[in-house]
């Protein structure tokens, strides 16, 4: 019972810090993005592929969440974009005071896109807002068509799913269809975009599904001045 409540209450102060985050993403006109797969699922490939493709003066930065080690910050610094790795030092995911934390000296007013690289985990980083417009899921083939199921709460609570390395189905029994039913099955309203971040398929849509959405909170935040 101890445990419980002492869980309660963390998370409800994560609930508190987090939706002063929110208000501060909107007031902003940030739309910001909480990335959340199975470790090697291929999230910083996605957003090295995403990075790239951004002209120089985008207003667009990275915050990435590792247990240990700054690897994958310093993959994505050499695009040009404010990065800044979060180190939690065992912790298996995020929370919303590590996120305020590291966006202290960071001016919102200068971005309009913000990627939240989440440690690697399908569990944990479901429960722990960080003050996000919505979640993204990765799931890539190599892991199973059947990880909705296992893990239904990570894909009720993200909007979109990220079905990824598209390029090894010919080597694998992954089955397209299933997943895609497995989890409608958990979030009907679910959408689904495939990509291959080796080959470039699918990419297009992604940017385009970025585009569409970062111009949608702009127009909130305008509403709210």
């Amino acid at each position: 019972m101890t445990r419980i409540v002492v869980e309660q209450k963390v998370l409800k102060e994560n609930d508190r810090i987090a939706a002063a985050l929110r208000a501060r993403f909107r007031d902003a006109g940030v739309f910001c993005l909480n990335l959340i797969s199975s470790p090697g699922a291929g999230k910083t490939t996605l957003l090295e592929r995403t990075l790239e493709g951004f002209p120089a003066g985008e207003r667009v930065a990275v915050l990435t969440g590792d247990i240990q080690t700054e690897n994958d910050a310093r993959r994505l610094a050499c695009f040009g974009f404010p990065v800044r790795q979060i180190t939690t030092g065992g912790t298996c995911h995020l929370e919303a005071r590590m996120v305020e934390r590291a966006l202290a000296d960071w001016r919102l007013e200068d971005l309009e896109l913000l990627f939240i690289e989440n440690v690697g985990n399908l569990v944990c980083p479901s429960s722990y807002d960080l003050g996000e417009a919505l979640k993204v899921v990765l799931l890539s083939v190599p892991e199973g068509d059947d990880k909705p199921l296992k893990y239904p709460a990570i894909f009720h609570k993200a909007e979109l799913l990220v079905l990824n390395k598209l390029d090894l189905l010919p080597y694998t029994p992954f089955d397209l269809e299933r997943a895609r039913a497995h989890a409608r099955r958990i979030h009907p309203g679910m959408e689904i975009l495939e990509v291959s971040c080796t080959t470039g398929a699918g990419l297009n849509t992604w940017r385009q599904w970025l585009k569409e959405r970062r111009e949608a909170a702009r127009r909130e935040a305008a509403l709210t001045r």
